[in-house]
């Protein structure tokens, strides 16, 4: 433990800090794993429900400063990527037809 006052304090500050934040980033990260769940499973409609939740709980998180914007725009891009193909499969199954 540091022996300056405002060390001290400087402690307890972050540590509330890192406790407020890996709630918040468990909870973004849970949310873009059960948006993926959804994609890779087939559910159309469950799965843009929940990556449309996915890229809110980024999107709070880049708004109190918990992961950086480019990060957050990273994984919403790949996200959207993955929910498109997903959705372009089925299509390019029924032109082949």
């Amino acid at each position: 433990m540091p022996k300056i006052k405002s060390a001290k304090k400087r402690v307890r500050s972050s540590e509330r800090r890192r406790v407020r934040n890996k709630s918040i980033r468990s909870l973004t990260k849970t949310s873009v794993i059960k948006a993926e769940k959804f994609i890779f499973s087939g559910e159309q409609e469950s799965a843009r429900e929940s990556v449309a939740a996915a890229v809110s709980a980024l999107d709070k998180a880049v708004g109190k400063g918990i992961i950086h914007a480019n990060n957050a725009a990273r994984r919403k891009s790949r996200l959207m990527n993955k929910l498109n193909k997903a959705e372009a499969a089925p299509l390019a199954e029924a032109e082949t037809e």
